[in-house]
């Protein structure tokens, strides 16, 4: 299958989300493996909106952490503790952390001391967290709730075509 983005890189941020959603489906719907999903996931969502970073964190039960994924960005943590960092809120809640600035975050992590804002969302399998996408802002206050509702049906895709 050979795949082109399709969309207007001057289009708004809605345009965009409407135009990149079909296309991840599209993407998504007959691929079973969960690192290729993943890994195209992130491309589509960097390349669309030029983020400074986004990538996931999955789940490693052996070692009480989360680890890094395919991701799209400078290098980043390999290894987060469930309970640390915007990613870590966002696993032990279950709940998408959007985070206008990343310096009045408590416990923050800065992989990158660029990063200036940053929404981390959820995805479930079998009702527990499996694994978070990361998308990080070079710019304060990056982040809304348009972004929020659009990622967050990034998530509800990943869920039904990856983690079924």
């Amino acid at each position: 299958m050979s795949f082109s983005l399709q969309i207007n890189l001057e289009a708004t941020k809605t345009e965009k989300y409407l135009t990149v959603l079909p296309q991840l489906e599209s993407l998504l719907q007959n691929e079973r493996d969960l690192i290729a999903g993943l890994a195209n996931t992130a491309a589509l969502l960097k390349q669309a909106f030029d983020f400074f970073w986004v990538g996931f964190y999955l789940r490693d039960d052996v070692a009480c952490n989360l680890v890094l994924g395919p991701f799209q960005g400078t290098v980043a943590c390999t290894r987060i503790a469930f309970t640390r960092g915007v990613c870590g809120a966002c696993y032990t809640s279950g709940q998408t952390q959007l985070v206008p600035n990343v310096h009045e975050f408590p416990g923050h992590i800065a992989c990158d001391v660029r990063s200036q804002s940053e929404i981390v969302l959820p995805a479930f399998e079998s009702g527990k967290v499996r694994l978070v996408l990361d998308i990080d802002s070079d710019r304060l206050n990056d982040f809304n709730q348009e972004d929020q509702h659009h990622l967050e049906k990034v998530m509800r895709l990943i869920e039904k075509y990856l983690l079924a």
